[in-house]
């Protein structure tokens, strides 16, 4: 676990920094590079406290005395760029010291996600006594010449940065230590002062950084040892490698391979340990699965006949003891393959070995249950969810790191009902509000490069910000959003036919990835007048949360006017797209195509009485020819089914996580097709970790803040089972004894929290504290 001293950020916010930007002579703006800046200093006592503020373009990592004390920045814009805040006192000694910084930058290569103005770093004290380490020309700086990028060469959208080739030879070593030579290291460049975002006075020329503290805590490290050798060629392998440290030695003149195997997935930094093998080369290859005929993966536990496509990091020797290479960013792999080609001395691999990393979430719910299934998924679903969680929410970690909303809402949902955490989410509701156009569309991701624009995912960044209203603990946060939402709506208004659909939406209209006729890219049917039923209801959702949104926190005319659209566009959708023959609704106007998405929309937007919700959802789940919810779109269709009032079936809706576990997934795929699926870790899919508690022990939100409760439990055949999860006031806690014709329930709300019990279609109040139920059916 990091031990990282992280604090507050409660100063240099509003003024000017007296530490310098600072940079190595000569370099273009964001080329490709890796750099180190560093500088001594003498402390005549130890000091109590010694906090600093840190940032670089793009990437760094800080040591103090050859300690990592912090890694960033967190990921933002060039409008909102991160700096962490940093207390050094635990890792200062009396006498001299050294603070080194790596810093690089991928350039062209780098990630999708990481933005970059030029390559620079740093570093401003916090305190009178601190500010001995602002960045300026008395900082040292030199060139690592010996990396070089490795492009990803894949048949598919991958954007999450290149491999790296290291030459050992030119390697600098010893550059963290008090005793490095400086002999050729520089004078730093001094570019500008450090530039607030809240400063007074700015000009508003912006050719810096606006630098903002960062809200997020430092990532979690925890040293993570490879699990399992799979396959050994050229070479015999000790039984005790990897999982403990083995020294194995290659002959000269040799090539071998070993297959490693996490058995899960995982995001780490790989760290290789190698000695001797002069201009030997060590390619180390990482994946979530074997390929067996690109792009079919089949079960992921096999292994024979497979081959590995993806990343590389490439090592060539220097042929010196214990030479020791880590990434600089972390990598995601279950599997990690080494192929090792010696020259004329044998080399040796003293160790390899991992740095788990992620967000440091913490599992603060429970799930009392002897079905060992339900404990499985919820595992499968929380490792899903970390894996997809770093600086920001990322839709996966190894194909792309980029912060979708349609994603973010789950994941956003998932951080709450499991860990009570809700840092990250107030992150990503920031950075979907920043990236706001005038026009009033959100971006779709962001931060990134290439800024993309799903206009349908704009309003879900609306049903977001009402999830964060209902489940979170801060209105005012919410509050001052009110407006994005209303201008989300005057975008969508400018595209409404005089009867309220929608017609010729620009950007991209991605509602689910669903391979059937009439869909395309993800986009529903649309008819020959321009419209769709899917768009429609999503429209119509985010009328009925932004009206909830205002009556609660903002303007009753705003909460009225959304109303009176949301019922105006009702009726409309009825009289369209309503087929008597079949009681669903079509896709668009001429009533030929059918999907799940239509009807599962019509009944969470109330188009239809709660007797014709029964009925649709029946067709729902029996009809196989409409165009079914892929596992991301299935979070809505178990809403849709539960309000129908089939709850209690719940069980039997997770076929395809049982598929995923069938083939060996250890976390959620990102598409229906399992077989070839592209990422195999999407946390889209870690809806069962939120409906676990949300349907099946029926924990939900009654009021705004989670200030009232509201309990409706659907056991189906479970007859014991209970469960915990964090409140913003506490945690709520329940356990139910269910038989034949009776209830027994034990239900536990924190201070100042009450609600209701719904059982067999009676209400029961609930107070703060301890209550218990005995119910006959």
């Amino acid at each position: 676990m990091s031990s990282f001293t992280q604090v507050n950020n409660t100063d240099s916010t509003d003024k000017l920094w007296k530490a310098n930007w600072i940079s190595l002579p000569g370099i273009e703006a964001n080329e490709y590079g890796v750099y180190y800046f560093r500088k001594n200093i003498e402390l005549n006592l130890p000091p109590e406290s010694f906090p600093i503020h840190v940032s670089a373009d793009n990437r760094y990592k800080l040591y103090v005395n050859e300690k990592l004390v912090s890694l960033g920045p967190a990921r933002g814009d060039l409008l909102h760029w991160n700096y962490e805040t940093v207390d050094l006192a635990p890792y200062l000694h009396l006498g001299k010291n050294v603070v080194a910084a790596q810093v690089w930058n991928e350039g062209e290569y780098r990630a999708e996600g990481h933005l970059s103005l030029k390559t620079a770093f740093i570093l401003q004290g916090g305190t009178t006594e601190s500010e001995v380490l602002n960045t300026n020309e008395t900082w040292k700086c030199i060139q690592d010449n010996s990396y070089s990028p490795l492009p990803v060469q894949m048949q598919t959208f991958y954007v999450a940065g290149p491999g790296e080739k290291v030459t050992m030879a030119s390697h600098l070593k010893n550059w963290k230590t008090v005793s490095c030579d400086e002999t050729e290291w520089k004078a730093s460049q001094a570019l500008f002062p450090g530039l607030p975002k809240n400063i007074l006075g700015f000009p508003g020329v912006l050719d810096s950084w606006l630098l903002v503290p960062s809200s997020l805590p430092q990532m979690e490290l925890k040293e993570q040892r490879l699990q399992k050798l799979r396959q050994a060629e050229g070479i015999s392998v000790p039984s005790t490698f990897p999982i403990t440290q083995t020294r194995i030695t290659i002959p000269s003149n040799k090539t071998v391979s070993l297959l490693l195997d996490q058995t899960f997935l995982t995001n780490a930094y790989p760290t290789l340990v190698l000695s001797g093998g002069k201009d030997g080369i060590i390619a180390i290859g990482y994946q979530e699965a074997l390929f067996s005929e690109y792009p079919e993966k089949g079960n992921r536990n096999e292994v024979i006949g497979k081959t590995l496509i993806g990343r590389v990091d490439s090592i060539i020797s220097d042929g010196s003891e214990k030479q020791v290479f880590t990434t600089l960013n972390y990598r995601t792999y279950r599997y990690l393959q080494l192929k090792i080609t010696t020259k004329e001395s044998p080399l040796v691999l003293d160790d390899i070995y991992g740095t788990f990393t992620g967000y440091p979430f913490q599992f603060n719910a429970k799930l009392e249950s002897d079905n060992p299934e339900l404990q499985k998924m919820m595992e499968i679903g929380w490792r899903s969810a970390r894996l997809c969680a770093m600086e920001t929410y990322m839709d996966c970690p190894y194909y792309e790191q980029l912060q979708y909303i349609g994603d973010g809402r789950i994941q956003a949902l998932v951080s709450l009902y499991n860990s009570g955490d809700d840092r990250l989410l107030r992150n990503a509701l920031n950075q979907m509000y920043y990236s706001q156009q005038p026009e009033g569309v959100t971006a779709s991701r962001h931060p990134s490069v290439t800024p993309q624009y799903i206009s349908t995912f704009s309003l879900w960044y609306i049903a977001m910000l009402h999830d964060y209203m209902m489940y979170g603990g801060d209105n005012e946060f919410v509050k001052d959003k009110l407006q994005s939402t209303r201008n989300v709506l005057e975008f969508f208004k400018r595209y409404q036919a005089e009867d309220g659909s929608l017609r010729d939406v620009p950007y991209w209209t991605f509602t689910d990835w669903v391979d059937a006729e009439g869909w395309g890219e993800g986009i529903p049917p649309m008819g020959k007048d321009g419209c769709s039923s899917s768009l429609d209801l999503q429209l119509l959702w985010a009328y009925q949360v932004a009206a909830s949104l205002e009556h609660n926190l903002g303007l009753e005319e705003l909460a009225a006017d959304y109303t009176k659209k949301a019922e105006q566009l009702k009726k409309t959708i009825k009289a369209k797209y309503w087929d008597e023959k079949k009681q669903l609704f079509a896709d668009r106007i001429e009533k030929d195509l059918f999907s799940q998405h239509a009807s599962i929309l019509a009944i969470l937007t109330g188009t239809v009485s709660s007797e014709e919700a029964k009925d649709m959802a029946q067709k729902i789940v029996s009809d196989s020819t409409l165009a079914p919810a892929s596992i991301y779109f299935k979070f809505y269709l178990h809403q849709a089914l539960t309000k129908a009032g089939f709850g209690n079936d719940y069980l039997s809706w997770l076929g395809k996580w049982r598929e995923n576990m069938d083939m060996g997934l250890t976390t959620w795929a990102e598409t229906s097709e399992v077989n070839d699926t592209r990422s195999d870790c999407h946390a889209w899919g870690s809806s069962p970790n939120i409906e676990f508690f949300r349907i099946i022990l029926g924990i939900d939100s009654d009021a705004p803040g989670f200030s009232k409760v509201k309990i409706e439990p659907h056991l189906g055949g479970l007859k014991e089972i209970g469960g915990e999860m964090p409140h913003p006031n506490g945690k709520i806690k329940v356990k139910y004894s269910h038989s034949e014709n009776s209830l027994r329930a034990t239900i536990d709300l924190p201070v100042n929290t009450s609600g209701v019990f719904v059982w067999d279609g009676k209400t029961y109040e609930l107070k703060s504290g301890n209550n218990s139920l005995k119910l006959y059916e």
